[in-house]
């Protein structure tokens, strides 16, 4: 009956009368019943076993289930870090910008420790196996960020290597999960030394892909994620020869060599800074010797966020004092000068490293002060590297590097707020006094020294009002919109970014950005303004003044959106069908006294307003007006768009409502930066590409 190829046994001997003993070959004695065999059957066949028989199939078939789990201790740890992943885990996205690159991430909701090990390897391998994993069909390689922050501090992005880790090998065949945990857990380790009192607020992995994903990427049910995570503690193989070092696996290069543009204004996600970074503030004062602007005078402040600006905390420096044995030309204790004023925002920078005070500006650096420092620099400084911010032959930036460690950035506060120094002052900063005033002509080589308290003085006011100004207008925009000023170069620059972030809608608005030719063409019809002035001299004379003038038309009349349209022939279309941008044939009767349509002659780049017939590209409602007026209007070809409501209505209204809040109140600071923001974004959207080329 019992089958002796299924196991050895030997009966001993009987005792009672329906039972038996036996002894199992490697296994240990135990007693059983002779019974009736029970009709079962087993999940794969029909068969009937006897209940002993049965048991071990039961028991093998359970073994089998849970191989692939033999460490059970760990498999529990794996689920305790899980829950523990899941209750600190405020949001988890995954974002696709590009076909070949998608980018999970994950945001805490409460402050992960940077020791927290197990819990920050475990919370990239889950997004790995949630997001990447699913979605490989080609090579790809990883770099991990961590979003990480000091108490009372900002926050800082650091990516966990300099370059990113493969997960695959170069033919597409996907790297062990225990070997890319393994390297994961390694990079954490490595940040211990230098960010142990740093604390983690999220986690974003970039991946690239050789080929484009498929879409959609498969969802991972809770099943597959564990598993998954499993895998990533599991050693599969103890082989040597199968392991795999990711640390020693090059990268492989997927850049291609054509660009990838976007194709429409997106919308940005808010971002909300909780503290403010200091900056310094300079000036210099020079003598015109030859018709070359020497410096004879040069000054710096640090300035922190809620202090105010001293004059005595302002360091100063002056050719006069230094040695005129050692220094017998005046060109020279200037220069003398200038490499001591270089060496204080050096050690500046380097000792308050930990506030990143590493930007200095100068008010009309692009068109002055920069260039004596761009000189000497170049001349004095051979072991730094200079790298000039430059757009229409003016200076933005000059940022100043120690091989590839920046070391401070010059930049021009003038960019920031486009008005005289004494202006600026009256508005924002009142309390601080008024420029002073030198009488420079009576500044000369051999009168200097003795004007030393003069110059000295006069310089020192400058420096302090720029430091008040600067300051006001970064505590509030801080306040209004938890943004920095010291993030961007220029106002418009911040217009449009508080524009994306705070009023734009992509989806609700879409705002085309043109191809080159698209560009091109459109710019054609980009004009500037009608200021001819016949008589320049006059008496009685009327001034008119529109309030807002530009915030006004943003807000009330529609805009050119969607993708535009090309239309190589608009014979059969009539002008008032016709939305956009379009090259006309048109015709100015003698009796218009006032040309309204300008004409630029494609030669001489001359603009005038002329009568009689020329052909030119316009935007479709100037021409229907001048229709209206007596022109003759023959539509040609064009780009044809949607007609859409303004985006820009949420954001005239919110700073036009805020600014007449302010002067309510009595505010002219806050009235004017108000007033400041809302002239400054329609300008940045006819940007010419051309002058960003640097």
């Amino acid at each position: 009956m019992i089958k002796k190829h299924l196991f050895h046994m030997k009966a001993k001997y009987l005792q009672y009368s329906n039972q038996f003993n036996f002894n199992i070959k490697g296994g240990h004695l135990r007693s059983y019943k002779i019974l009736k065999p029970k009709v079962l059957h087993c999940r794969y066949r029909k068969k009937v076993f006897p209940y002993y028989y049965y048991t071990q199939y039961k028991r093998r078939r359970n073994e089998k289930k849970n191989e692939k789990y033999k460490d059970n201790d760990k498999f529990k740890e794996i689920v305790v870090l899980l829950k523990t992943l899941d209750s600190v885990t405020e949001s988890e996205k995954n974002s696709n910008p590009y076909p070949k690159l998608i980018i999970p991430s994950r945001i805490f909701n409460e402050d992960i420790l940077i020791n927290e090990f197990d819990l920050l390897t475990i919370s990239v391998m889950d997004l790995l196996v949630k997001y990447v994993y699913p979605s490989i069909n080609s090579y790809c390689k990883a770099n991990i960020i961590l979003y990480m922050k000091k108490e009372n501090d900002e926050n800082i992005i650091k990516p966990l290597s300099k370059t990113a880790f493969p997960l695959t090998t170069d033919d597409g065949e996907v790297l062990p999960k225990f070997n890319i945990t393994n390297h994961v857990n390694c990079l954490l380790l490595q940040l211990i030394d230098f960010y142990d009192d740093f604390l983690i607020t999220g986690i974003s992995i970039n991946v690239y892909f050789e080929h484009n994903i498929k879409q959609p990427i498969p969802i991972v049910d809770y099943k597959s994620r564990l598993e998954g995570i499993y895998e990533c503690y599991y050693e599969k193989s103890h082989d040597d020869d199968e392991k795999v070092d990711v640390k020693n696996l090059k990268p492989k290069s997927l850049r291609s060599t054509k660009k990838v543009y976007s194709t429409h204004i997106t919308t940005l996600n808010k971002y909300k800074k909780t503290s403010l970074k200091p900056f310094m503030v300079a000036d210099t004062e020079t003598l015109l010797i030859e018709d070359i602007h020497v410096p004879y005078a040069i000054g710096v402040l640090k300035v922190y966020p809620g202090d105010v600006p001293l004059v005595e905390n302002i360091d100063s420096f002056f050719s006069e004092d230094y040695n005129k044995e050692m220094f017998p030309k005046f060109e020279d204790r200037s220069e003398k000068m200038m490499f001591d004023f270089i060496f204080r925002i050096k050690t500046i920078a380097r000792r308050n490293k930990k506030y990143k005070m590493d930007i200095i500006y100068f008010h009309n650096l692009g068109r002055f002060d920069g260039l004596f420092l761009i000189k000497h620099l170049s001349l004095h400084h051979q072991d730094l590297k200079i790298k000039a911010l430059i757009r229409n032959y003016t200076i933005y930036e000059i940022a100043v590097y120690s091989k590839k460690r920046l070391l401070f950035r010059f930049r021009d506060s003038l960019h920031l707020l486009p008005n005289d120094l004494q202006s600026l002052a009256k508005n924002l900063c009142p309390e601080y006094g008024s420029k002073g005033s030198v009488d420079f002509s009576k500044v000369t080589l051999e009168t200097i020294s003795s004007m030393k308290e003069t110059l000295i003085s006069y310089m020192k006011q400058d420096i302090r009002l720029l430091g008040g100004i600067m300051l006001k207008f970064q505590n509030f925009y801080f306040l209004a919109y938890q943004a920095d000023i010291l993030d961007k170069l220029t106002t418009p620059s911040h217009a449009l970014s508080l524009f994306r972030s705070w009023f734009y809608n992509d989806k609700k608005h879409y705002i085309h950005i043109p191809d080159e030719n698209t560009d091109n063409y459109i710019r054609r019809g980009y004009y500037g303004g009608h200021t001819d002035a016949y008589l320049p001299y006059g008496k009685d004379l009327y001034y008119y003044d529109v309030n807002s003038l530009y915030p006004y038309i943003m807000r009330e009349y529609p805009m050119p959106g969607g993708k535009p349209v090309w239309h190589s022939d608009f014979e059969k279309m009539d002008l008032d069908e016709i939305f956009g941008f379009i090259e006309a044939y048109i015709e100015c009767p003698e009796s218009i006294k006032k040309p309204f349509l300008p004409y630029k002659d494609p030669k001489t780049g001359t603009l005038i307003f002329p009568t009689g017939t020329f052909i030119g590209v316009y935007y479709s409602e100037e021409l229907k007006f001048a229709r209206q007026i007596g022109y003759k209007i023959i539509p040609l070809n064009g780009y044809i768009f949607e007609k859409m409501e303004s985006p820009f209505i949420g954001y005239v209204n919110d700073l036009f409502e805020s600014r007449s809040k302010a002067k309510l109140e009595g505010n002219d600071s806050l009235s004017f930066i108000y007033k400041l923001l809302m002239n400054s974004l329609y300008g940045r959207f006819g940007i010419n590409p051309e002058s960003t080329k640097t």
